[in-house]
């Protein structure tokens, strides 16, 4: 979030590790943007901020072309600020999976690859494969979701775009426990699969959304059978822009 209090921090321990794949969490609602506030009428609130009504927000982008202009030029903007950083872009995706609104997909797909994005996440989650690790059930939201990853897949692949098979953290998002990620490992399914968390040494803290596990999903990829799971014949671990060949992948 290059928008965030702690971005600084997070760019130092970053370069200390030159092979992590670090990736740019487009943040467009939930947050502050890097433009100045008063450049983006349509898309702040009164303190400054970008709006929480996502409903609401995502139906005046669709219509209003104002609205549109504004949110292209924050999303370059925060495109310009990774770049400043010196990293190396891996991948992309936006706070709260919010491009799967069609007409910020594709802002993100147009305005990224002028920076070179080469990857971005498609949030898609398979039913099935969640059932196999504990009982679950088909949400509205879910089908929605599933319905906006289709055709964001789809411009994905027209744009030649990496991006994983299956996205695995949005129905268990803040309690990606042992047990659960322990469990998907068991079960990945061939190719290329990307297991997200959210993890933080206290679930305390400015911004912590509640209810959060933040400390439960720390310790669960600390915990030995994790781990030896992880390192298992079967899987192999990259980074976004190392997708390959190999069969299986996280």
């Amino acid at each position: 979030m290059v928008g965030a209090p702690a971005v600084e921090d997070a760019v130092a321990r970053a370069r200390r590790w030159p092979s992590l794949g670090v990736g740019l969490h487009i943040v467009l609602i939930d947050g502050s943007p890097i433009l100045p506030p008063s450049d983006l009428p349509a898309l702040v609130d009164g303190s400054g901020r970008f709006r929480n009504d996502m409903a609401a927000a995502s139906i005046r982008i669709f219509f209003d072309a104002a609205a549109r202009r504004q949110l292209a030029r924050e999303i370059a903007a925060q495109f310009e600020a990774f770049a400043a950083t010196g990293l190396r872009l891996d991948h992309v995706d936006c706070h709260k999976h919010w491009h799967l609104h069609p007409t910020i997909g594709l802002l993100v797909i147009e305005i990224g690859q002028r920076y070179g994005m080469k990857a971005l996440r498609v949030p898609s989650e398979p039913l099935p494969v969640l059932r196999l690790v504990e009982k679950q059930s088909l949400s509205m939201k879910s089908a929605v979701t599933e319905l906006c990853a289709a055709r964001l897949r789809a411009r994905v692949r027209r744009h030649r775009l990496k991006s994983p098979d299956r996205v695995f953290g949005l129905a268990w998002s803040g309690a990606m426990t042992e047990s659960r990620i322990g469990g998907l490992l068991a079960h990945l399914p061939d190719g290329l699969t990307e297991i997200y968390t959210h993890l933080a040494t206290s679930n305390t803290f400015v911004g912590a959304v509640p209810g959060y596990r933040y400390v439960d999903e720390f310790n669960a990829l600390l915990a030995p059978e994790v781990v030896a799971a992880a390192k298992g014949g079967r899987i192999r671990l990259k980074a976004y822009l190392d997708m390959g060949g190999d069969p299986l992948a996280v």
